[in-house]
C-alpha cells in the first residue's frame, strides 16, 4: 500500500532539515576554527612543528679613556641537540663526554629527553666546537652566541663588574650600563615535521641579535694598575683585611682608578663570594676619623670663627664632654688651629667643633655631600650615615669633631676633599666619558658637572696651605713626593666593638687623603687599609702607599716638578681621549693672565681647566659646548670672580 503523499512531505522536509542542520553545524565549526580561533590554533600548529630558540646579542664593548679595551665579547658557539633525533643516546653521549668533560650517563640522560631540544654546553672554545662538528653526529647542532672577556683579569675588576650566564650585566658598570651594552636578543627556529621529528639540525634565522653599544670610561688603565700594585703589595705588608685607593682628577670628577683588594677575576666570577665581589669604595661606609677633620677646619674657616693663627689649650691629652673623657693621641699643651691640623689634636679639633657648633657643622657636612649619593650612578653605592643635628645627642658635636658618629664612602671623601682642590667647587663623580654604537662613533658624551660651591676660593686655598703643612711637617709626612708640594691629612679610625658596645684600642680603618700639586692639583687620592695586623697608624700604613702611587702617576702624566717652570697652559683632561671618533678639545693658546679667556666653543671640561688656574667661583647652565659667557674674554678677573658660562649642544657651537 502506497503512502499518502502528505506523509512522504512531511518526511522529505524532515531529511531536508536535518541535513539543514548538519550542515550549519559544520559551517558554524569551521567558522569558529579559521576566523574565532585562527590566531590560537596557528600557535599550536607553530609550536608542534618548531622550536624557537633565543639569540643572545653580541654585548658592546667597555674601553679606558684611551681606548685600551677593558671588556669585550666575542661570537663562540653553543652545543645543543635534538633527542628526537639521536638514535642511540649511549653510544653518543660515550664520544661526547670525553671532549665536553662530563660524565656519560648525564650526557645520555639528558639526549633521551622527552623535551625536543636540550643544551649540551654553552659558549664553548671555538677548538671544542670544531672536535664536536668533525665526529659529524645526528641530531647535534651549533648556534652562534656571545661570550664576554675581560682581557686584563682582575684588573679594575670591582668598577667592570661582570655579565652573568643570562647576558645580564651584574655588579659595576655592566650591571649600571646594561640597557645600553646589552643590545637586543634575535630568534631562530628549529622546524620539525608534522610528528613532532626535527627536520633539520640547523636553526633558521627569524631574527638576527642586535650587537649593544660600547662604553668609554674616564678610568685610565695605566693609574688603575699603579694603584693596584701599590695596593696590592702594602695589603699584603699589612695583612688587612681589606684595602681601598680612589684617584680622582680633581678638576673634572673624573675617576681614574678605583682599586680595593681583596679582588677577583672576572672571567671566572663564580670562584668568588659576593663579599669580595662588591665595590666596597661605594657599598662599604666607614667611620673616617682624622681625615674628617678636613672638612670640619673647611666649615670653621669659611664661616670665620677660627683663623690659622688662633691658639686652643690641648688639655694635656683629654678632654671631657657629656661625662665622656675623650683621649689625644699624644700630650699637647698650646697649640695654633693650624697646628691642631697638623699634629691631628682630637682635643684641638673638639675645641673648634664646640666653637662652630652643631647646626653650621651640619649644614658644611650636608653641603659636601656626606649622607647623600654622589651622583656617580654606580650600582650598590651607600649614602653613609649622616643624622640630622636635631637628633645629635651631647656627646655628637664632639664626636663629629674627630670623624665618629658619622659614616662616609671612599668615593665620597675624595670627591669631598675634590671640592677643597678645585677652588671649593663640589665636582659630581664621573665615570663614563661617552657612549658608542657598534661602529665605534660617539653616540653620547658625558661633560663634567659641578654639584654646588661648597667653599670660597679664598678658604681653599687657606686650607690647602694648612694640609700642606701636614705633609711637610706634621703626620702625614711620609705622603711627601719630592718635587711636589703635598696637601692632605691622615687618619686612624677605631672601630666600635659590639660586644662592649665601645671603641676597641686594636688598629681600625687607617687612611690617607690628599691632592698634589697641593698648587696646581692634578690628582685627588684616598688609600684605606682596613684593620691592618702589622701598623696602627694612618701615617705608617696609608700615606707611603699615597705617596708611591702619586709620584708614578705624576710622572706618567708629565706633570712638572715645582723646581721647574709651570706650563703656560693648564691641558684640560679631555685632550686624553680614546677612540679615533671621540671628539676632542677644541684648540686654545696661552690665555694672559688676570683676564678672562675666550671659552666660546669649549666643552665644559676644558673650560673648567682653564678657568682652574684663576680660582674663579662658576655657575653653568645647559650642556654642550660654551656660546655665552660672563665677563666677556679679555675682562679683568680676580680670585673669587664669579663666572657665568651657557652651553648649548655641538649644533649650536660658533
Amino acid at each position: 500500500m502506497r503512502e499518502p503523499p502528505s506523509r512522504l512531505r512531511v518526511r522529505a522536509l524532515l531529511l531536508t532539515g536535518l541535513l539543514a542542520v548538519a550542515f550549519g553545524a559544520v559551517v558554524f565549526r569551521l567558522a569558529d576554527l579559521q576566523l574565532v580561533r585562527h590566531d590560537e590554533l596557528a600557535r599550536l600548529a607553530e609550536r608542534q612543528h618548531s622550536k624557537t630558540i633565543t639569540l643572545r646579542p653580541r654585548r658592546g664593548p667597555i674601553y679606558d679613556r684611551h681606548g685600551q679595551v677593558l671588556a669585550v665579547s666575542s661570537e663562540v658557539e653553543s652545543i645543543y641537540a635534538l633527542p628526537g633525533r639521536v638514535p642511540d643516546p649511549a653510544a653518543l653521549a660515550a664520544r661526547l663526554a670525553p671532549l665536553l668533560e662530563e660524565p656519560a650517563g648525564e650526557l645520555a640522560a639528558r639526549l633521551k629527553s622527552d623535551r625536543p631540544f636540550v643544551w649540551l654546553r654553552r659558549r664553548v672554545p671555538p677548538q671544542l666546537s670544531q672536535a664536536v662538528r668533525a665526529l659529524g653526529l645526528p641530531g647535534i647542532g651549533f648556534i652562534p652566541e656571545s661570550l664576554r672577556f675581560y682581557p686584563n683579569r682582575e684588573l679594575a675588576a670591582h668598577l667592570l663588574g661582570f655579565e652573568g650566564w643570562d647576558n645580564r650585566g651584574l655588579e659595576g658598570i655592566e650591571l649600571a650600563y646594561d640597557g645600553v651594552l646589552a643590545g637586543e636578543p634575535g630568534l631562530a627556529l628549529v622546524e620539525r615535521d608534522a610528528l613532532g621529528r626535527e627536520v633539520t639540525a640547523q636553526p633558521t634565522i627569524l631574527k638576527p641579535a642586535r650587537p649593544g653599544q660600547g662604553v668609554v670610561l674616564t678610568l685610565d688603565a695605566t693609574i688603575q694598575y699603579i694603584a693596584e700594585r701599590e695596593l696590592e703589595a702594602a695589603w699584603r705588608q699589612t695583612r688587612a683585611e681589606a684595602a681601598m685607593a680612589v684617584v680622582m682628577d680633581p678638576r673634572t670628577g673624573e675617576l681614574l682608578a678605583l682599586a680595593a683588594r681583596p679582588t677577583y677575576n672576572p672571567n671566572t666570577y663564580q670562584a668568588a663570594p659576593p663579599e669580595v665581589r662588591r665595590n666596597r669604595a661605594v657599598t662599604d661606609p666607614f667611620e673616617p676619623g682624622s681625615i674628617f677633620k678636613v672638612i670640619l677646619a673647611a666649615a670653621a674657616l669659611e664661616e670665620g670663627v677660627v683663623r690659622p693663627e688662633d691658639r686652643f689649650y690641648g688639655e694635656e691629652g683629654a678632654i671631657t664632654v657629656a661625662n665622656r673623657v675623650i683621649h689625644d693621641w699624644r700630650r699637647y699643651g698650646w697649640l695654633t688651629f693650624e697646628e691642631v691640623l697638623r699634629f691631628s689634636s682630637n682635643v684641638g679639633a673638639i675645641k673648634v667643633g664646640l666653637t662652630l657648633g652643631p647646626e653650621r657643622y651640619y649644614q658644611y657636612m650636608d653641603a659636601f655631600g656626606f649622607g647623600r649619593l654622589t651622583g656617580s650612578g654606580l650600582p650598590g653605592e651607600s649614602r653613609g650615615r649622616l643624622r640630622p643635628s636635631t637628633r645629635w645627642s651631647g656627646l655628637s658635636l664632639a664626636s663629629m669633631s674627630i670623624g665618629q658618629e658619622v659614616s662616609v664612602t671612599a668615593l665620597q671623601m675624595v670627591t669631598a676633599v675634590a671640592a677643597v682642590a678645585n677652588g671649593g667647587r663640589l665636582p659630581v663623580p664621573q665615570v663614563v666619558r661617552a657612549v658608542l654604537d657598534p661602529q665605534g662613533r660617539p653616540v653620547t658624551g658625558f661633560e663634567p658637572q659641578v654639584a654646588r660651591q661648597v667653599l670660597s676660593p679664598r678658604t681653599a686655598r687657606g686650607l690647602t696651605e694648612i694640609l700642606t703643612q701636614v705633609v711637610a711637617d706634621g703626620t702625614g709626612r711620609k705622603a711627601a713626593i719630592e718635587g711636589y708640594r703635598v696637601a692632605g691629612k691622615t687618619g686612624t679610625a677605631q672601630k666600635l666593638d659590639p660586644a662592649v658596645r665601645a671603641y676597641s684600642r686594636r688598629p681600625g680603618v687607617l687612611s690617607f687623603v690628599g691632592f698634589v700639586p697641593a698648587d696646581d692639583p692634578r690628582l685627588v687620592m684616598l688609600v684605606l687599609l682596613d684593620e691592618p695586623k702589622t701598623v696602627a697608624w694612618g701615617s705608617e700604613a696609608a700615606a707611603p702607599v699615597f705617596a708611591a702611587i702619586g709620584r708614578q702617576v705624576l710622572h706618567y702624566l708629565g706633570v712638572p716638578r715645582s723646581d721647574r717652570p709651570p706650563l703656560a697652559v693648564v691641558r684640560a683632561s679631555a685632550a686624553e681621549v680614546v677612540p679615533a671618533a671621540y671628539p676632542g678639545p677644541s684648540p686654545g693658546g696661552p690665555e694672559e693672565p688676570g683676564r678672562m679667556p675666550d671659552l666660546r666653543g669649549r666643552s665644559l671640561r676644558e673650560a673648567l681647566a682653564l678657568l682652574a688656574v684663576h680660582d674663579v667661583q662658576l655657575r653653568v647652565a645647559g650642556k654642550g659646548f660654551v656660546v655665552r659667557q660672563t665677563p666677556a674674554p679679555g675682562e679683568p678677573i680676580t680670585p673669587g670672580t664669579l663666572c657665568r658660562l651657557e652651553l648649548a649642544p655641538s649644533g649650536h657651537r660658533p
